[in-house]
């Protein structure tokens, strides 16, 4: 029956070709749209190196302080606050501590001039963390206790300064007059990965900041490595704990301390969700952004509705005759539907390759620095589950409609159900 339903559904496509255009060209364009942007939004906050393990990782890179008299005061973490009361928490595995924003560093190759994002790190960084290693390994803790001046480097960086990725470990490389030996080279990370990318990376004590400083509130962030993604929640309970016994800096001025350490994904988007650094402005800039995301589709969701109801009005002969022989409603709503269906899966094919063609030129254009943007099994499924819903979204009430139609009325072309 169902191979019965897609044959009459080829036949009916190829019927009105021009109607079947219209309707195609919608369908892919809306899901290229949408397949483009997840795939941004699942490269910036999905499982991919060096932050593998996002199920477990926590970040806490926001202290904020309120005023009595209302407003806030933001910034990032203190230094002491995660090397000292942070690293002493008994729930995680680990914590590292590194600067929430890389520094601009020049390094010169000859005549020519490298403009570097450096971001200061502690060794535990390495390993909550899962980078790519083309060359060496990643400094140590005796060598961040030493100061030593090491460093880690990118792909990019090894080929622009020395030439080449093989024979970089080992060389110095003078960043800020500076010079660090090299002990590693890692694959290039996205600069999307906010809370990891850099160009060069050192030991956080070569830092000129007092590192000693009591200040809540500094320069630097916490990655938080939990021992199962089960434990996530005892982590940040944990920490709340330790935030609310934090003595205020100025009682008189501040009413309380307001910071949290969250997932990469609530951490990202809640920076877009108003003043707090909650999950809740979090909830509300993805339901926001999931409306948005409907309201997208409705669109051309209701064009084609129109143009389902067009294409079914000039087959009501077909569904008098089907009735006259004893079709129920549900078989001819059933039969309606999987065209629809089949439709739109033809559209999700070809937004599929124009999502892909996109992304490749996104890519290869380097628009967003070290972006390797593809279409992976979780965007697949996005794709799949968004054709889906378009085909039955535009597809539920024409479907409903015809199969609604009087026999009688149906073979005479009265149209009215």
């Amino acid at each position: 029956m169902l191979w019965n339903y897609l044959k009459i559904a080829w036949k009916v496509l190829l019927r009105r070709k021009f109607f079947t255009a219209i309707s195609l060209f919608g369908i892919s364009f809306t899901l290229m749209i949408l397949l483009v942007v997840y795939a941004f939004f699942d490269y910036a906050v999905g499982p991919h190196r060096p932050e593998l393990r996002t199920d477990r990782l926590l970040f806490v890179n926001r202290m904020q302080m309120l005023y009595k008299g209302g407003g806030q005061n933001n910034s990032s973490v203190g230094y002491a606050f995660v090397n000292q009361q942070m690293k002493a928490l008994r729930t995680p595995e680990k914590v590292s501590v590194s600067e929430a924003n890389p520094g601009t560093a020049v390094a010169y190759v000859g005549q020519h001039t490298l403009k570097l994002d450096q971001r200061r790190t502690d060794g535990a960084f390495w390993q909550v963390l899962d980078f790519d290693f083309l060359a060496g390994r990643p400094y140590n803790l005796p060598e961040v206790r030493a100061a030593a001046h090491v460093a880690v480097i990118s792909e990019t960086t090894a080929r622009q300064y020395f030439g080449a990725v093989a024979g970089a470990v080992g060389q110095t490389i003078e960043v800020d007059a500076v010079r660090y030996r090299v002990v590693g080279v890692v694959h290039d990370v996205p600069i999307v990965r906010l809370f990891t990318y850099a160009d060069v990376w050192v030991p956080i004590t070569t830092t000129t900041d007092d590192l000693r400083s009591s200040n809540l509130q500094g320069a630097y962030q916490a990655i938080v490595l939990a021992r199962s993604a089960a434990d996530v929640p005892r982590v940040q309970a944990e920490y709340d704990q330790l935030v609310a016994r934090q003595p205020l800096p100025d009682p008189q001025r501040y009413e309380r301390l307001v910071s949290h350490a969250l997932p990469l994904m609530t951490n990202l988007t809640a920076r877009f969700g108003g003043g707090d650094v909650g999950p809740s402005s979090s909830n509300r800039f993805l339901r926001v952004l999931g409306l948005l995301a409907l309201l997208f589709m409705l669109l051309p969701a209701l064009n084609l509705v129109n143009i389902n109801v067009s294409r079914t009005l000039e087959r009501s002969g077909e569904i008098g005759v089907r009735k006259a022989f004893g079709a129920t409603a549900r078989r001819l709503t059933g039969q309606f539907l999987v065209e629809n269906i089949f439709l739109t899966l033809l559209g999700g094919v070809l937004g599929l390759g124009l999502a892909a063609g996109a992304l490749h030129l996104l890519n290869s254009s380097q628009f967003i620095p070290h972006s390797e943007f593809a279409l992976n099994g979780r965007v697949f499924g996005m794709a799949l589950g968004v054709v889906l819903f378009f085909g039955l979204l535009s597809g539920a009430y024409p479907a409903y409609k015809m199969s609604k139609l009087q026999a009688v009325k149906a073979l005479k072309g009265d149209n009215a159900a």
